[in-house]
């Protein structure tokens, strides 16, 4: 769970190396580094903390070189000090590592390594064994060493004698390459590299690639060179930056309108939904017996509405199950079972590895992915892109809602597939749908009506969400979100289970935010209100602005949502919910886009 960089060519390698650093932070945070491979020698400059942290460094240091790597981490072996910062160098060699070595303690063992090497982590043993191997051939050395490694890697390498050369080699980490207009770099994002070139590739696992100033060349272990399969960045350039908000979690609310028209415009023909560029055959979505919903926290909140809407309107059966459990509970998938991953990354590791089981027990397989080439993308047997663009911003926002525009559109032509919706009623669907985006641009012009509403919780210890149906669904989310950016304890619960024990939580004074937006469930949800209320909660109330309330005076903190047809509704009331929660953090003065003990991109289990 960490960044890495690498750059190779005519340009101010430590200038190109701290502004992609920035870009990449957000995949850890604890600490950072860079080093520079210059005449035969390499200089570190690394810190515990920020980037800004290591530019004031380099601003007093002034490192110069035109090959180097840097690193921003996200601390899993050893503890957060500047020793166990990223590049870590031994011998002729200095290397960056995003992932776990399993059997780092083994390796320490077999090659004598106690009491020589200056960090705590499972990296800098890497860089011991290459150095053990190493004899003037970094194919050789990179290859027996690939072979002693148990776990998760990608690693960015520099040898002290192959000059402007970086080479790199992965196993399920992630790491995209490119050749730019005066080099050639790699990073683990392709955020990182967007500002150089819209044409990049995702490294294979298990190849070695290398950069030189004039190009990119790749191999497969066994020496053999293979062919590099490039793709075309798909987003704005312009996306990756701040767009003169303060921070990209405001941002990314903003762009929502916008990346659900992308990403739902070019699946809908004729008025219908449509998954022919994707090659989803009808009979994948008609002949499933159940579906199994594979992902971990934004991303299955995301399934938990999808499976809402899929029981209600089809009436197949939906499992939603955590990634990190999948593989530890037994699961039954089989050829009968369709599994839908859904990922913003497409390296969440846990969810690719329980899709790649998934798919040896013979599940037929559909990704919601929003990186072209991601490592869960290439296992499934069928993807579906988000077009949220990049999401920069640790907390999840715009991936989330087009991981729900994406399940709307599947559910539309499930239903279709199975004969259980006419082309009229999937019509009025699919124009619901498609009022969305203008549904909440209407909701963000009133973000500072929203932000009043934030003050209810900004000074609370404790926060509860409480709502049914659908909207307990958007409420885990929106409890999620609160919890990250805030830091304030906060706990969504299915209202009628409060009279179960709950209740017992709630006092005089605790803030408790409310969602209504289902007419069948609206009687019993107000009347679960009035229980909070009762016991001196004070309630935020989000509801559709049809509803009329009664006892007027009771509802101080009332926001109305735009009108929707109930399946809907979660839309509007999600990004409220979001806005709630950046509004809170960023009055508290935090660091919105970058809370702490977080990573966005999950790549170790």
């Amino acid at each position: 769970m960490c960044g890495i960089i690498g750059y190779t060519g005519k340009g101010d390698a430590p200038g190109i190396m701290l502004d992609a650093l920035e870009l990449l932070e957000y995949r850890g945070y604890d600490s950072a580094g860079i080093a520079l491979l210059n005449e035969g020698k390499t200089q570190i400059v690394k810190c515990a903390g920020r980037v800004k942290d290591l530019r004031t460094l380099c601003a007093e240091g002034k490192p110069v070189g035109h090959c180097g790597i840097g690193h921003t981490r996200w601390a899993t072996h050893g503890g957060v000090c500047d020793e166990n910062a990223h590049p870590h160098r031994f011998g002729n060699v200095t290397l960056i590592h995003n992932g776990i070595i399993e059997n780092y303690r083994e390796l320490i063992d077999k090659y004598h390594l106690e009491g020589q090497l200056a960090s705590e982590t499972d990296s800098e043993v890497v860089a011991a064994v290459l150095q053990h191997f190493y004899q003037g051939d970094p194919y050789s050395a990179i290859r027996r060493t690939v072979l002693k490694l148990k776990g998760t890697f990608a690693l960015a390498i520099m040898f002290d004698d192959q000059p402007d050369q970086i080479f790199a080699v992965r196993n399920v980490s992630p790491i995209v390459a490119a050749v730019t207009g005066d080099g050639a770099i790699l990073s683990s994002d392709v955020a990182a590299i967007v500002p150089f070139t819209s044409d990049y590739f995702v490294m294979p696992e298990f190849h070695v690639v290398c950069l030189k100033p004039d190009g990119v060349e790749m191999f497969d272990l066994s020496g053999d060179k293979a062919e590099i399969e490039w793709q075309k960045v798909d987003w704005d350039v312009s996306r990756s930056g701040k767009a003169g908000y303060p921070f990209y979690m405001e941002k990314e609310i903003m762009e929502q309108p916008e990346v659900i028209r992308e990403t739902i415009l070019p699946r809908i023909k004729d008025g219908m939904p449509d998954f022919s560029e994707e090659g989803i055959p009808d009979h994948m979505l008609a002949d499933c017996k159940r579906i199994c919903v594979i992902a971990c926290g934004t991303a299955m909140h995301a399934g938990l509405v999808g499976k809402s809407l899929i029981q209600a309107m089809i009436g197949i059966h939906v499992d939603v199950v955590m990634a990190s459990e999948f593989m530890y509970n037994d699961p039954v998938v089989d050829k009968n079972t369709l599994v839908i991953a859904i990922s913003q990354s497409g390296e969440t590791i846990d969810t690719l590895e329980a899709l790649k089981f998934a798919r040896k027990c013979g599940s037929p397989s559909i990704s919601i992915v929003n990186v072209k080439g991601a490592s869960i993308a290439r296992a499934s047997e069928h993807v579906i892109y988000t077009c949220a663009g990049p999401e920069i911003a640790v907390a999840s926002t715009k991936a989330y809602t087009t991981q729900l525009a994406v399940l709307y559109l599947i559910t539309a032509r499930m239903a279709m597939a199975r004969g259980i919706w006419q082309e009229q009623q999937t019509r009025a669907y699919i124009n619901e749908l498609l009022r969305v985006p203008e549904v909440l641009e209407r909701v963000l012009s009133t973000k500072e009506e929203i932000h009043r509403l934030a003050d209810a919780v900004l000074n609370a210890h404790d926060v509860f969400m409480i709502g049914r149906g659908l909207d307990y669904s958007i409420l885990l989310e929106g409890s999620l979100k609160l919890k990250e950016v805030s830091y304030i304890h906060s706990e969504a619960y299915a209202s009628g289970e409060l009279k179960h024990g709950t209740i017992a939580l709630i006092t005089e004074d605790t803030p408790v935010i409310a969602v209504v937006t289902q007419e069948k469930l609206k009687s019993k949800e107000l009347s679960n209100i009035r229980e909070v209320q009762s016991r001196g909660a004070r309630v935020v109330l989000l509801i559709k602005e049809s509803e009329t309330l009664d006892e007027g005076e009771q509802w101080s903190c009332v926001y109305r949502l735009p009108k929707m047809d109930d399946p809907f509704m979660v839309m509007p009331a999600s990004v409220v919910l979001q806005l709630i929660a950046y509004y809170v953090s960023l009055d508290k003065g935090l660091d919105v886009d970058k809370p702490r003990n977080l990573a966005k991109v999950v790549t170790v289990e």
